[in-house]
């Protein structure tokens, strides 16, 4: 091995580097970029005539610039109608126009575009070239000399410049580095961190101006996590690019040991807690980003440390870079945390943080009697083969609490049948179930079953929310055909009223529901069957499941069909009633397996509800979904204040890291007045002034999900492609790109959430859809309740069952994270006028599930979301003011009632309109009725009251309606009167 020279050999070799670059600067928006691009060269005219001839060397990163068009204005902003190129490519440029009177400052625009498509959803489309002049004008041109000066590129702000790592070198400069470094394989350019390697096709220049500097050297604090990059540029096709770290020692022998040193793109850990290993390979004159860190130990002694990195590629000799390290006698904050520019944060990549599957409020510890285990509300008893033999639940209908009696979920074991034929199955013998993990927060059991030709091996587990995993290898022990493949989940029919899924809206459950796998098209593996207090979700999936992208975008990485359950779109789902029970019949029709060969036919249980409703959360935790004055929020009632994205404080969707010092003075304010404050904050997409972009973009397709590329302008002129362009917010011209899935950026979420937690203080967040699972979800959980804080999640979603995002169930796509959420917002696009109340009851209340939530599109129905303890948000539109209703809570002193649902057989109050249903506030001594309507006319309702189970004497009440703005009139009624209740609307009325 021997020290790598990236520019001695070409100084000797007497290059003479092409013309130097131009200066550049930032405008600090001196013009409008949305008709003119946001790049210009201003042009110095020196010249006599009435034609200005310019050569711009302008270095450009962008392919094809002939195809664009050049716009060219005077000093004064008018446009020069008379221009012609010539020569236009990657590196320069040669410009003619006519002057608008003589010498002076010229604007030429090189990348002007227009916005197509929704405002937020653009596609910038870059103008065409298109002669202006005539053609005797332009004959004119061709005796021209040279007589204007290019004399610097200036971007519309420093957001969108090139300069300096998007500053291209020229074909000759490069040509020139390969020719001097052939033989080599790559070179290796070592760059600070404050200069993020961003492009892949092309070297910059400042890596040619570096000249003979091919040393690193920089300066650190001790304890600090300290990010450096090694840039290689392939020669040749590159394979296992990895680096080898040395320790860096000082003059005395003290050193920074090697194993503090990591790069992210190799090596890591995954965001569930498995090692990481990547295999990094770079195509023939590429340009790979290696991130590396050294995280200084907190007592390392000051002093100078060297050493060498070593960079390996197969088949090619390794290359040491010398490093200098000058460690001041500085302590880190934070180890470099709190300036997220200095790319510290990217050790947060490789996080572990809150991976301990410790037990989280309000769940309790599991408890395992023989093959029986116990969690909060239910209890799953555990078969011979492995599988469920009982599921119960223990909440009342009313949802509010516990019963003593079990409700069965089940009406037999759930079990798979492997038939041969029509008249014959295997069958199997079931040996060998042990519970090989008891912990507060995981039961784990493995059981194995053998046939004639098969032998079956189950791993399950179950979590302290509910959440019960299995993983089911089949593996033939002789060639083997099958007519069919039933996976069969036998439903109590009790617990079977509801369904949800596989194409069905939330409701009552259909007499028979026939359902095909269609992954291309259908974001569908997974059902929900059950009652109020009792039910179950199931998803099918296999060994190489691989998470879709969600909401707009599911088609651009759809569902992987499940080789075992799917067979080629033979499998299927049917429910209907068989008998005593209600039987999910899971099949995977005729197919066949030879000796040795293995399917997964892995599933996921859900046992709901999670936990009993939390009404007291629900009346005093009032919602204002705005950013505003404090005072204001305080005045209106609002307990809880969410601050969205492309706000003063959180202005950078999905990165509230920016703006933090304002967050945190706000969030500050708000709690001296007694508000909590939550913030807008998920993994979907993330924006492109995330400081760790260019370091993301460098782990390949892992964070951010491949695609076509486009969108707004500031992407494609620096990105390129392979990238899909999400929400952008034209008011600030944030841009996000859209998450790849499962992987380490969820580490660094958890890690960001506990860092807003500890220092900014958040309450808790907003999540807009969630493109994480429920790993993630449960380590966000655990660290915005350390310590005490709040911690609380709502999730809003648009209604998921459109074509682009694949016809899902908003509850069914996140019902894995149901169990950490504190509300649910549902949402745009669901109907609450033309819905009936199962509708509301399974797929927006939440209350099947032991959640409660708010409207949204068109600010809701306030009478019918009343029965379920909704109101709209306010804040969010002029329209949305649950105020009115948040007073009538306050007057009754909703807090300490007990809510019984019109859904539960107990509710005391009923009325002789099956469609006006009536759900009841129950306090010692007095009662708040709730009345909506689904006639299709006005009514008169006449109520049918318990009075015993209201504990009130019916010769001894009032009933009346209280005057509440927007939502109904004052009025008395006496007992037993007919009340009247219009189409569509309903009464809140006090009986005392």
């Amino acid at each position: 091995m021997k020290p790598i020279f990236l520019f001695a050999c070409i100084l000797m070799s007497g290059m003479k580097l092409d013309a130097q670059i131009l200066k550049y600067s930032n405008s600090n928006e001196a013009w409008n970029a949305d008709s003119l691009g946001n790049h210009r060269v201003v042009v110095q005219f020196k010249g006599s005539g009435r034609i200005a001839h310019v050569l711009v060397n302008w270095r450009r990163r962008d392919d094809q610039p002939q195809k664009k068009a050049i716009i060219v204005t005077d000093a004064s902003g008018q446009r020069i109608t008379k221009v012609h190129t010539a020569n236009v490519n990657r590196e320069s440029g040669e410009i003619w126009f006519e002057t608008s009177g003589g010498a002076g400052d010229y604007y030429l625009y090189y990348l002007p575009y227009k916005n197509e498509g929704r405002s937020n959803y653009p596609k910038g489309v870059y103008l065409k070239p298109a002669e202006s002049a005539e053609a005797s004008w332009i004959a004119k041109t061709e005796n021209v000399p040279v007589n204007a000066v290019a004399k610097e590129i200036q971007a519309i702000n420093a957001f969108n410049s090139f300069y300096p790592m998007e500053v291209i070198a020229t074909k000759k400069e490069t040509a020139l580095l390969r020719r001097t470094n052939s033989g080599k394989g790559f070179m290796v350019f070592p760059e600070d961190r404050m200069f993020p390697i961003k492009m892949e096709k092309d070297l910059p220049y400042r890596w040619i101006e570096r000249k003979s500097d091919y040393r690193f050297s920089a300066t650190a604090d001790r304890g600090e996590y300290y990010a450096l990059q090694l840039g290689i540029y392939a020669i040749e096709d590159l394979k296992s690019v990895k680096i080898r770290f040395g320790d860096l020692k000082n003059a005395a022998g003290q050193r920074i040991s090697a194993t503090v040193m990591n790069c992210i793109n190799t090596d890591g850990t995954t965001y569930d807690n498995l090692p990481l290993k990547k295999n990094v390979q770079v195509g023939k004159s590429r340009v790979q980003a290696m991130w590396c860190m050294v995280n200084i130990p907190d007592g390392q002694q000051a002093g100078t440390y060297k050493g060498h990195f070593t960079v390996q590629a197969a088949g090619f000799p390794d290359q040491m870079v010398p490093i200098e390290l000058r460690v001041s006698g500085k302590q880190a904050i934070a180890h470099g945390l709190n300036e997220p520019v200095k790319q510290s944060r990217l050790n947060w990549l490789n996080s572990a943080l809150a991976q301990e599957n410790k037990v989280v409020a309000p769940y309790i510890p599991l408890k395992t009697e023989g093959n029986s285990i116990s969690l909060l509300g239910r209890k799953l008893d555990i078969n011979e083969d492995g599988f469920p033999k009982q599921i119960q639940t223990f909440f009342n209908t009313e949802m509010t609490g516990y019963t003593e009696k079990g409700n069965n979920i089940l009406a037999e074991p759930i079990h798979f049948h492997f038939y041969n034929d029509a008249k014959k199955q295997e069958k199997f013998k079931a040996e060998n179930l042990v519970l090989t993990e008891k912990t507060p927060g995981t039961v784990k059991w493995t059981a194995n079953s053998i046939s004639e030709h098969l032998r079956m091996d189950v791993a399950g587990s179950l979590e302290f929310d509910g959440y019960v995993h299995y993983t089911v290898k089949v593996t033939a022990l002789a060639d083997v055909n099958f007519s069919n493949v039933n996976f069969h989940i036998p439903f109590e029919k009790t617990a079977a009223k509801y369904l949800m899924g596989l194409g069905e809206k939330g409701g009552l459950r259909p007499d028979t529901l026939k359902w095909k796998w269609d992954v291309a098209h259908k974001n569908q593996d997974a059902l929900w069957v059950g009652a109020v207090n009792a039910g179950l979700y199931y998803n099918l999936r296999d060994e190489n499941y691989s998470r879709p992208l969600n909401t707009n975008f599911y088609l651009q990485k759809p569902l992987v069909l499940p080789k075992s359950w799917g067979n080629e779109n033979k499998g299927g789902i049917q429910v209907n009633e068989k008998g005593k029970s209600i039987l999910a019949d899971n099949y995977t029709g005729s197919r066949s397996m030879k000796k040795g060969e293995e399917l997964y036919f892995n599933f996921n249980l859900l046992i709901t509800p999670f936990h009993p409703l939390n009404t007291d959360f629900q009346w005093d935790n009032r919602f204002y979904h705005k950013y505003n004055n404090l005072d204001s929020i305080k005045a209106t009632g609002a307990t809880v204040v969410n601050i969205h994205h492309a706000t003063p404080v959180n202005p950078w969707i999905n990165y509230p890291f920016i703006e933090s010092k304002k967050m945190k003075t706000y969030i500050d304010e708000a709690h001296s007045k007694g508000l909590k404050v939550k913030i807008y904050n998920t993994v979907r997409e993330l924006s492109n002034h995330a400081y760790e972009l260019p370091a993301l973009r460098s782990l390949g397709t892992e964070v951010y999900s491949a695609g076509k590329g486009g969108g707004f302008s500031w992407l494609q002129e620096h990105l390129d492609s392979n990238y899909i362009a999400a929400w952008f917010v034209p008011e600030i011209k944030d841009a996000a790109i859209i998450n790849s899935g499962m992987n380490r950026w969820h580490n660094y979420y958890v890690e960001g959430m506990n860092w807003l937690v500890q220092q900014v203080g958040i309450d808790g967040i907003y999540l807009d859809d969630v493109a994480f699972d429920r790993v993630t979800m449960k380590r966000i959980k655990r660290v915005l309740t350390a310590g005490g804080h709040p911690g609380i999640i709502d999730l809003h979603s648009a209604n998921q069952y459109n074509k682009s995002d694949g016809f899902n169930n908003s509850a069914i796509l996140y019902m894995e994270h149901f169990p950490y959420l504190n509300r649910l917002w549902f949402g745009e696009y669901f109907d609450y006028q033309k819905n009936d109340p199962d509708f509301f009851l399974t797929e927006v209340s939440g209350v099947p599930f032991g959640l409660m939530g708010e409207m949204l599109q068109d600010d809701g129905n306030p009478w019918r979301g009343m029965l379920y303890g909704m109101t709209s948000r306010l804040g969010w539109s002029t329209g949305s003011d649950p105020r009115p209703l948040w007073k009538a809570w306050s007057d009754f002193g909703m807090k300490g009632s007990e809510m019984i649902g019109y859904w539960s057989e107990n509710c005391p109050v009923k009325t002789d309109h099956a469609k006006v249903l009536a759900t009841v506030f129950k306090k010692k001594d007095q009662v708040l009725i709730s009345l909506a309507s689904w006639e299709s006319s006005d009514v008169e309702v006449a109520l049918q009251i318990d009075w015993t189970k209201l504990g009130l004497d019916p010769g001894k009440v009032s009933i009346s309606a209280a005057e509440i703005a927007h939502f109904q009139k004052a009025g008395n009624f006496k007992t037993g009167e007919r009340i009247p209740v219009e189409k569509g609307k309903g009464l809140l009325l006090r009986v005392q």
